[in-house]
């Protein structure tokens, strides 16, 4: 095996380990404060004017109605199109929607990187239609979503560096992240121009990889380009850049979440566990290593007495 070769197994390796364990954190934290901020989109029947099942009396005791097509909606809105930054912020939206939509589409690149080279394995014809068909739309998602990365992170980055307000609150790590995808879809997207147009030695490259035998890459830029890709790749999870698994979590556990919760219940149950959970915060006002609920039902005089 080469040295690149066992780089990626190693980026996907590490990239799938760090989604899967902060997706199992995300999973067991405390329950969260619940935002009740409607509408919401799995109210159904009531979404589309902000209503909600408060308008019935005694709602807890009747069934609810869950519109689970409009949820997948909204998520798909906000998701692809980030429809809350265009709604409130115009501005960032210009650049952040290429960057976001661009690694949709090198996503999908991969994804039929590793879908024609596993037709290969399983005797497609490599001059096949479905093979054709792959190769087309490896093309046109490579192409578009290195380009539109790489448009989206020069735009990002000018814009922290340009207005003082973003500037502000950005850390240096914040920069070095977009210069990462800079340089990594620069290099990506002039390689494959001037080396490998049609994107053949690639898909060469990970029929090989998958079937876990020698990689032929020629030049020394492929195998730059293959290297800083298998880098970013096991990178990007490791930082707030992967915000997209919190995602899930934050909309159906924090905004959404308006389950009813019944005396005896599995959320009053939850509600109780953190209820049990001591504060180590060092204030005079807050009961040190007091738990939520004695620091909760701390009475407090007008002079700050308990």
């Amino acid at each position: 095996m080469e040295f690149w070769q066992i780089l990626t197994y190693a980026g996907a390796a590490v990239a799938l380990g760090a989604i899967v364990l902060r997706a199992v954190r995300y999973a067991g934290t405390p329950i969260h404060l619940r935002w009740e901020l409607y509408p919401v989109a799995h109210e159904k029947g009531r979404a589309d004017y902000g209503g909600s099942i408060f308008e019935e009396l005694d709602w807890w005791t009747k069934p609810r109605q869950v519109d689970h097509l409009n949820e997948l909606k909204e998520m798909a809105e906000e998701i692809l199109f980030l429809k809350g930054v265009y709604l409130h912020n115009r501005k960032l939206w210009v650049f952040s929607f290429p960057f976001h939509f661009g690694l949709y589409l090198v996503t999908a690149w991969l994804a039929l990187l590793v879908v024609a080279a596993t037709g290969r394995v399983a005797g497609a014809d490599p001059g096949g239609g479905f093979i054709s068909a792959c190769m087309l739309a490896i093309q046109v998602t490579g192409y578009a979503g290195l380009a539109l990365v790489l448009t989206g992170s020069i735009g990002l980055l000018f814009r922290r560096m340009s207005n003082p307000d973003i500037r502000r609150y950005s850390a240096p790590v914040e920069f070095i992240n977009l210069a990462f995808f800079i340089v990594t879809t620069g290099v990506a997207l002039v390689v494959q121009a001037m080396y490998d147009p049609a994107f053949k030695g690639l898909t060469d490259y990970m029929y090989s990889t998958i079937t876990f035998n020698q990689a032929v890459l020629p030049d020394m830029w492929m195998r730059t380009e293959v290297v800083l890709g298998s880098l970013l790749v096991a990178y990007i999870p490791l930082t707030r850049m992967a915000h997209f698994v919190a995602k899930y979590f934050l909309y159906h556990d924090v905004r959404w979440a308006d389950e009813p919760n019944p005396r005896g219940g599995k959320i009053e149950g939850r509600i109780k566990q953190a209820f049990g959970y001591r504060m180590d915060w060092d204030a005079g006002h807050i009961q040190k290593n007091g738990t939520w609920a004695e620091v909760g039902t701390e009475v407090i005089d007008d002079e700050g007495e308990k």
